[in-house]
């Protein structure tokens, strides 16, 4: 369940791609519980209510186990309702926000402390102190920007303008925003811009003059099909924060990117959502599998504590939040849109979705609803 049409088909087509290619690939090792994995595909065509009515189609019509989906918070958030004590499960596979935990959903993609806490410590380690934050005007860049300036503060840095432009089409005009970047002096541009706008701003960012030599961004939510779309030339040196880039060094990436790419071309190209996407997938059936039932509550017992040698390296599935641990990779873009490891952490970061453990974030960590 993901958008195949409208602003944020940039980037979930693919996400689909990877859940079919692994659906495939457990079918081909003797499926389910000795089942075929049957997909059914539905387009929340980049709109939160059409993302609701689509999970209740799923979840409560076709009375699915399992639904791999969303992309935005917004469409998650939507969604949310339709699961909450459902028969059904959903694995969720981008980066997002955190300060959410549902026993429903399991969360695949990144919570703030593997992705942007890590790369605000990164970046500011590097002597990046001013940062200058630009997201599109919806519910994880604003609450990740919430994070961003109260981590910054804490560490004696200074926000020098906070910026939001409509999740809308590409055709945004950044003029005025780039004005006020080259005008604010500041180190850094933090961006959770999403979906095209990111075509536009860094087009424009181009012609301004501002190539990543002269100020250079730090987005997270540009993998390498979001590159490829933009075009490397432009994004050349510019910084992202994930956790697996499809130059990643590891057996299991290899066998992925490979069968990937037989699939639907070699020019196509995996990223972090996408590798997600495939991961969660795995996860589902392997604790299906191991429960010997589809049933909800049987999987989730199942996956507790549940661990799987992803492309991304050796991921855990978390029986505090549902979260899983997840190495952090700082990475930076090269000409042809594929992006190099510039850092890692030595070993995966456990999730903690609602930053308990950072003696900064109190008054986030007061979000977590009583157990």
């Amino acid at each position: 369940m993901h958008s195949l049409s409208g602003v944020m088909s940039i980037s979930e087509k693919a996400v689909v791609d990877a859940e079919q290619l692994a659906i495939a690939e457990i079918n081909a090792a003797g499926g389910v519980n000795g089942k075929k994995m049957v997909p059914i595909v539905e387009d929340g065509a980049s709109d939160p209510a059409t993302f609701a009515e689509k999970a209740k189609k799923l979840v409560q019509s076709d009375k699915v186990p399992v639904v791999f989906g969303c992309w935005t918070s917004s469409s998650r958030k939507a969604v949310r309702p339709v699961f909450k004590g459902s028969a059904s499960l959903l694995f969720y596979p981008v980066q997002y926000e955190g300060l959410e935990m549902d026993s429903n959903i399991y969360y695949i993609g990144a919570t703030t402390n593997q992705q942007i806490v890590p790369s605000v410590e990164y970046l500011m380690g590097q002597g990046k102190k001013n940062f200058f934050l630009l997201g599109s005007d919806y519910v994880f860049p604003r609450t990740a920007n919430g994070i961003i300036k109260a981590q910054v503060g804490a560490a004696g840095g200074k926000i020098l303008g906070e910026e939001y432009v409509p999740l809308s089409g590409g055709s945004n005009d950044f003029s005025t925003v780039i004005s006020k970047i080259k005008s604010s002096g500041t180190d850094i541009v933090y961006n959770t811009l999403n979906g095209d706008s990111n075509v536009a701003f860094f087009k424009q960012l181009r012609d301004a003059g501002l190539t990543a030599d002269k100020l250079t961004t730090c987005s997270v939510s540009i993998a390498e099909e979001e590159a490829r779309a933009i075009g490397g030339d432009i994004l050349k040196d510019h910084l992202v924060a994930w956790n697996y880039y499809q130059t990643t060094k590891l057996p299991a990436n290899d066998k992925f990117v490979a069968a990937y790419k037989a699939k639907f071309g070699a020019n196509r190209v995996t990223g972090d959502p996408i590798e997600a996407a495939y991961t969660g997938v795995y996860l589902w059936s392997m604790a299906a599998n191991k429960a010997k039932s589809t049933d909800v509550a049987e999987v989730r017992k199942a996956l507790s504590g549940l661990t799987f040698e992803a492309p991304e390296g050796t991921v855990t599935v978390s029986p505090k939040n549902n979260h899983i641990s997840k190495t952090f990779r700082m990475g930076k873009i090269r000409t042809d849109g594929l992006i190099d490891e510039i850092y890692a952490t030595p070993k995966p970061v456990e999730p903690d979705p609602f930053l308990e453990t950072y003696p900064w974030a109190k008054e986030f960590a007061k979000q977590k609803p009583a157990s």
